[in-house]
């Protein structure tokens, strides 16, 4: 796992240890135990606040593909900077999935960051082993592809038939039902604890509940997408860190798009056609080697006229709502 040399490896500890350092708030909270005033970021609206750290870790994943350019070459980066932007955008489909969560369960948009920020450190947790299983099946058993390849279009075949909802029906959810046989859940918040006692009873709150559903929800999201990013390529230094840098920035990516979900009209139609052509891709990779600079083209093309065609739109149905003037200066 080593093979790509240990100081790269410290570099990306170093990264990833340094931003979550930041995303989890560690920087707050040592300003304030010195007494010293909280940055101005942290004083700004959700979505102002959520632009500018999707910017710094965009920022941050493109320092560390120059530094992967450096270190270990040209397409290494392009292999880093493809996988990046594949488990990236496959990540937004799961935004939509955490609002469902919260509204569901009425948590109040100042508690999500706390249940988010749990969220990341499983999640990173969870696809590292991941990685080095899906990694470790393709290098033991090449037909192992195949099987990849057919996850991958099954997922874009489920994303065709899958119904837009509105509500989670939390009590009929298994992640739910498997929590309740641990333990009690109450329905008050309790000031955004995840656990806390009534009458001498430990009882889950609704955050728990989110926390669990989330962290399902992510587990299957990550058996769906490892294997797209493994169609780039299968070695363990490029699919581990563009799967964590990714991730790094989702709690920033949620409360940037909470508000405009509903404007990314074309998203679902681009990430089904980005998972067709990965798929396909992976299966016809015996007869048809697509380059990684290729692939990259590919993907950044579907998603580019994805958020075109969805820009277009949102404009003309804003021009529709405005009133025709007639010319008249009111």
């Amino acid at each position: 796992m080593f093979e790509d040399g240990l100081a790269i490896w410290v570099l990306f500890g170093l990264f990833v240890g340094v931003a979550l350092a930041v995303d989890l708030g560690l920087i707050g909270a040592i300003r304030r135990l010195a007494g010293l005033k909280p940055q101005a970021v942290y004083e700004t609206s959700a979505f102002r606040q959520g632009l500018t750290w999707t910017i710094v870790w965009i920022g941050l994943a493109a320092v560390f593909a120059v530094l992967i350019l450096l270190q270990l070459g040209q397409d290494k980066m392009l292999e880093f900077v493809t996988g990046y932007v594949v488990e990236k955008s496959l990540s937004v489909d799961n935004m939509f999935v955490f609002l469902l969560i919260f509204s569901s369960l009425g948590v109040p948009h100042a508690m999500q960051h706390r249940v988010l920020s749990v969220g990341i450190l499983s999640a990173i947790a969870m696809r590292i082993p991941l990685i080095i299983v899906g990694v470790s099946l393709l290098e033991t058993f090449h037909w192992m592809i195949f099987v990849f390849g057919g996850m991958l279009l099954l997922t874009a075949a489920r994303m065709i038939v899958q119904k837009n909802e509105k509500k989670i029906e939390v009590e009929k959810n298994l992640a739910v039902r498997m929590l309740k046989k641990v333990i009690p859940v109450s329905a008050e918040l309790h000031n955004g604890k995840f656990l806390t006692r009534i009458g001498g009873v430990l009882y889950a709150t609704p955050l728990l509940v989110a926390l669990v559903i989330v962290e399902m929800t992510d587990l299957v999201f990550a058996i769906d997408s490892i294997p797209a990013v493994l169609a780039i390529t299968s070695d363990h230094f490029i699919v581990i860190t563009s799967n964590v840098f990714a991730i790094l920035g989702l709690r920033s990516l949620y409360f940037l798009l909470a508000g405009m979900m509903e404007k990314f009209y074309y998203l679902k139609p681009a990430l089904i056609a980005l998972l067709l052509f990965i798929g396909v891709k992976m299966i016809a990779s015996e007869v048809l080697h697509i380059p990684v600079t290729a692939s990259l083209v590919a993907i950044g093309s579907i998603l580019g006229g994805a958020l075109v065609l969805s820009a277009v739109r949102v404009k003309r149905e804003k021009a529709a709502r405005t009133p025709d003037s007639g010319g008249r200066i009111e």
